[in-house]
């Protein structure tokens, strides 16, 4: 579960905001705060694992509020400003929406701060609490959208205009190009071994000849991606 905070101003950004979170799985709105004090006095008795953060605000702006918290969580900021985005990353924010953004430049970034691992827990935490932070990415499947753990991940296969996910319980395919999702999957580390699969190397059950066994899966490699076995191989 992912437990955020709005940080804002304007009641019309908390709807909207709100609406996004409500077609993603898992994402639980902790409070509305309409400025950064209210915000500061409930986080100095809560825990959130987001905030999305405006930056013009009443009494104390969005990146002073930032300054102030010692092991802040992960951050998106959502402003009307693009002035400050350098200042922003400075700030190790996640990712720095302008307004108005669309639903699909919202889940980008919320991907981006469930896949990142910025936050360092600084107390000890449950089984339960460790399997919650696993890295995640929400897939679009459909009109729905899946929530994967990127080390479920077995392998990719291109199909078109089309890709497969395949993962140990469930086989997703989206509409995104083989090469884009690879590349927005790099922190899965999956290695590409075909022009059409990339696969899990912790999912790798033998490798003979020029072929990969992944579960009851078989898949080629190809002769340009040889070099990235071997190196896998030593």
């Amino acid at each position: 579960m992912i437990r955020y905070l709005i940080i804002d101003d304007e009641h019309i950004a908390h709807d909207i905001i709100k609406s996004y979170c409500d077609l993603l799985p898992n994402m639980k709105l902790q409070k509305n705060c309409y400025d950064a004090l209210e915000a500061f006095e409930y986080l100095n008795n809560n825990e959130v694992d987001l905030i999305f953060l405006d930056l013009n605000m009443p009494k104390l702006k969005g990146f002073d509020f930032l300054r102030t918290l010692s092991n802040p969580p992960k951050v998106i900021v959502t402003t009307a400003y693009q002035e400050h985005a350098l200042e922003g990353y400075e700030l190790n924010i996640v990712d720095y929406l302008l307004k108005p953004f669309g639903f699909e430049r919202f889940l980008k970034a919320v991907n981006k701060a469930v896949g990142s691992s910025s936050k360092v827990p600084t107390q000890q935490v449950t089984s339960k609490e460790l399997d919650a932070n696993h890295k995640t990415i929400f897939l679009r499947e459909n009109k729905k959208y899946i929530q994967v753990e990127l080390n479920a991940i077995q392998y990719l296969e291109a199909a078109g205009n089309y890709t497969k996910i395949v993962t140990v319980d469930a086989t997703i395919t989206i509409r995104e190009k083989f090469s884009d999702l690879l590349s927005s999957l790099a922190s899965a580390q999956l290695l590409q071994v075909h022009k059409s699969f990339a696969v899990a190397p912790n999912h790798i059950k033998s490798v003979e000849g020029n072929r990969i066994h992944i579960g009851k899966q078989t898949m080629p490699i190809g002769k340009v991606y040889k070099m990235n076995l071997a190196r896998l191989l030593g």
